[in-house]
Parts: C-alpha cells; sequence; structure tokens
C-alpha cells in the first residue's frame, strides 16, 4: 500500500513538475487522491476530499439571502452573499454551476458546495451572486443563454441595494455553467442589458465548439440532435468576436476533450486583433475539484480570477 501511494504521489509530482510539487498548496495526500480518481467527472468522491475543508453555516460576517427569484419558471433562483458590515459599492461575482445541463442546482442542503465560492467572493471584496438554471431535455436550447441574461439583468436592476456595483459586474461558469455562461457572451441576441452586462466572463472546463467532437447524450438533451445547429450554437466564434474580457481555465486532470476544448478557444482567441485572452491550465486539479478547493488555502484558480478581475478595472 505504501508503495502504491508512493508511486502515486510521485506521478502527482511529475505531472505538476518538480518546483510546483515543491510548492504546491495542495496536501501531498489529496493530489494523490485526485490522481487515484483519475480524469473522470466524480461529483461525490470529489466533494468527499473537499468537504472537511470547507466552512460551514452560520457563517460569521456574512448576509445570505436564498433563493430571491430572478424570473418566472420554479428554477429561476438564486442567493446573495454580502458582507455584514456596510462597505462602498463592490464588484459582483455572479457563479453558474455545472451538472451536463441535466441536473446539478447553486447549492444542496448539508453540502458547502457552491457556498464556498460565495464565501470567498465575499472576504475577496465581492457581493456573490450564485444562481441555478432550467434543466434540458425539458428546456433545450437556448434556454440557459437566456437565463444568462435575466441573470445578469436581474443583478444590473438590484444588485445596487446590496451594495453591489452593476458596472462590475463578472460572470463566472464552470462545466455546463460555463458553457452558458460562454453561449451567453458569444450569443449577443439574448443580452437584456445594453453590452451583455457583465465587465468580464470567467470560464471554467467548458466546452466551446460542438463540431470539435461527437456529441454526447448531456449534449443531445440540451442542443438537439441534428448537427447542422451545432456551429451556430456553438460559442467559439461568438466568443472570438465579443468585446467581452474573458478568462479560460481548465483542469490538469479534466477528461480530455475538456482540456483540447481549453486549447482551442485558447489558441482561436490568441488570433484576436486585441491579443491573446486570459487562459491558465489549473495544476493537479480535476473537473470537480477546481471548483470545490475554492475558500481553501489552495488559491491558484482564485488568484488568477482576482488577477483579471484587477486587470480588467
Amino acid at each position: 500500500m505504501k508503495l502504491a501511494l508512493s508511486a502515486l504521489a510521485a506521478l502527482a509530482a511529475m505531472i505538476a513538475g518538480p518546483a510546483l510539487a515543491q510548492q504546491s498548496p495542495m496536501p501531498e495526500e489529496l493530489a494523490w487522491k485526485l490522481l487515484e480518481l483519475g480524469r473522470v467527472i466524480d461529483p461525490p468522491k470529489t466533494a468527499a476530499l473537499y468537504a472537511p475543508l470547507q466552512q460551514q453555516e452560520p457563517y460569521p460576517g456574512v448576509k445570505v439571502a436564498r433563493d430571491v427569484k430572478y424570473g418566472p419558471a420554479d428554477r429561476h433562483l438564486l442567493d446573495v452573499f454580502t458582507p455584514d458590515a456596510a462597505s462602498p459599492a463592490r464588484p459582483v461575482l455572479i457563479y453558474i454551476h455545472g451538472g451536463g445541463f441535466v441536473a446539478g442546482n447553486k447549492r444542496n442542503p448539508g453540502s458547502p458546495f457552491y457556498d464556498n465560492i460565495m464565501l470567498w467572493a465575499v472576504k475577496n471584496g465581492f457581493v456573490g451572486v450564485n444562481a441555478t438554471y432550467r434543466l434540458a431535455p425539458a428546456f433545450p436550447w437556448p434556454a440557459g443563454a437566456e437565463d444568462m441574461g435575466s441573470i445578469v439583468q436581474w443583478v444590473a436592476d438590484n444588485i445596487a441595494t446590496r451594495g453591489g456595483d452593476p458596472a462590475r459586474i463578472f460572470l463566472m461558469g464552470q462545466s455546463a455553467g460555463a458553457i452558458h455562461v460562454a453561449n451567453y457572451v458569444s450569443h449577443p441576441e439574448f443580452y437584456k442589458v445594453k453590452g451583455g452586462g457583465i465587465a468580464g466572463a470567467i470560464m471554467v472546463s467548458g466546452i466551446y465548439d460542438l463540431t470539435a467532437s461527437p456529441a454526447g447524450d448531456a449534449e443531445l438533451a440540451y442542443y438537439g440532435s441534428d448537427p447542422s445547429r451545432y456551429t451556430e450554437r456553438s460559442s467559439l466564434q461568438g466568443l472570438v468576436a465579443s468585446p467581452i474580457p474573458l478568462l479560460i481555465t481548465a483542469a490538469e486532470l479534466d477528461p480530455p476533450r475538456f482540456v483540447a476544448q481549453f486549447e482551442l478557444l485558447k489558441q482561436a482567441l490568441c488570433k484576436r486583433p486585441s491579443g491573446c485572452a486570459h487562459a491558465f491550465m489549473l495544476p493537479q486539479h480535476s473537473h470537480m475539484s477546481e471548483v470545490y478547493a475554492i475558500n481553501t488555502a489552495d488559491t491558484r484558480l482564485t488568484d488568477q480570477v482576482l488577477e483579471f478581475v484587477k486587470s480588467v478595472e
């Protein structure tokens, strides 16, 4: 057993690189457990690793407004996280969860996810907004992009009374959430606020070109089975054309398709006259650990988010 663990730790160090392995804020035991899980999407097993590292309610110094309605559908709900103490108008971080288009929620009872992202946001000077959206197959394309437009509109109209700055809204999504964010940014027909209403978009492990690889069950449920529509429903071309600042990331242990899509978008964005977007490959992490680790001692992803926000402001 010890030999097996040592081999996994050595492989983790090899993947991350010698210097990073020595300086990594990820405990060695956690690194090999993620490596042992492999390049899979496994929320329950990954959550079990990270839940003990996260805060539990109540959250000192933070006010939480739960299940605020932003539209008429049952899942048109968001949570708003603000500091207890009054402060000048803060930038706003909207977080959009994943779930393969057909599942997922902004929060499940008893789970610290994705309150962890909101707590990090408040600690780092933001107002946090954690939103959910309608799901496929009952609500296929373009329901996700439409819901992003409604979320941004609600925040733009209401966040000033909660201490947020409507001129500094950042929209962040992971996995299917990143795809919805990308579809929103890349398709201005879904904007309900002039110019899209956001100062920047952050996309963590998304899919941007549906034509680059065969569609899976999740894509078929949301985008439909007609591949002739996939180019127009993809976000790649619209992201390249968009003036909205972008941060794109993927995880080193993401399933290969997500890594390939990250590289595809990264290279495409570098061909813009304005130059490359902010792009970052997150070492040692997997598809779920990248966001489950937010608000722990591992700040490698959130450091990039803060750097991106400062560069835009």
